[in-house]
């Protein structure tokens, strides 16, 4: 739902190791574009999950691409996830860890969801300076995002988050370019 999904993942997956058959979660789905990509790109089976578009439009959707067997779609708030522990191969989120990933005990609570060594695969709105050194969040960027903008953070502040919690090694974590249709002051 967020600017440039597919983008963003396809970027996000340069550095993602996905096998056909794996079991992905899409965490915060949104309308699915994620899932449909990754199922028929990766040929992995999808659980796509959202809490915010019911599973039932998401599953319709699905079902009228002719995925309905290798994506099934899911109402689930990221804090309350219906899975049972080691269900996935990986876990893939775009455009949306900033809203739960956040808080510090976030990724010990979904880690719990992958196999061992399962992988987890993140893209989400990012800032290339924290606001707390500019002094607080820009007006222009209030405006526009709300208070919401205190989520987006540097790559480096996720390395710190992640690295810190010890639930994850972390390979790679980098901002991703200016989208290719966009120029960067535009």
């Amino acid at each position: 739902m967020g600017p440039n999904p597919l983008w963003l993942l396809e970027d996000l997956l340069r550095d993602v190791e996905l096998r056909p058959g794996m079991r992905v979660l899409d965490l915060g789905c949104g309308l699915g574009m994620t899932s449909v990509f990754l199922a028929r790109e990766y040929d992995v089976q999808v659980v796509a999950a959202d809490h915010w578009i019911p599973a039932a439009a998401n599953q319709r959707r699905f079902d009228e691409a002719g995925l309905g067997g290798r994506v099934q779609a899911v109402d689930a708030e990221a804090r309350a996830l219906p899975f049972q522990q080691g269900e996935f191969d990986a876990i893939v989120s775009i455009g949306t860890y900033h809203y739960f990933g956040t808080d510090d005990l976030y990724l010990g609570y979904v880690t719990r969801f992958l196999k061992p060594h399962g992988i987890l695969a993140i893209a989400s709105l990012a800032s290339t300076v924290e606001a707390r050194e500019l002094g607080g969040l820009p007006e222009h960027v209030r405006a526009i995002a709300g208070p919401e903008a205190l989520s987006f953070h540097t790559a480096e502040w996720w390395r710190f988050h992640w690295e810190e919690s010890r639930h994850v090694a972390v390979t790679a974590v980098r901002s991703q370019p200016v989208s290719p249709h966009r120029s960067p002051g535009s």
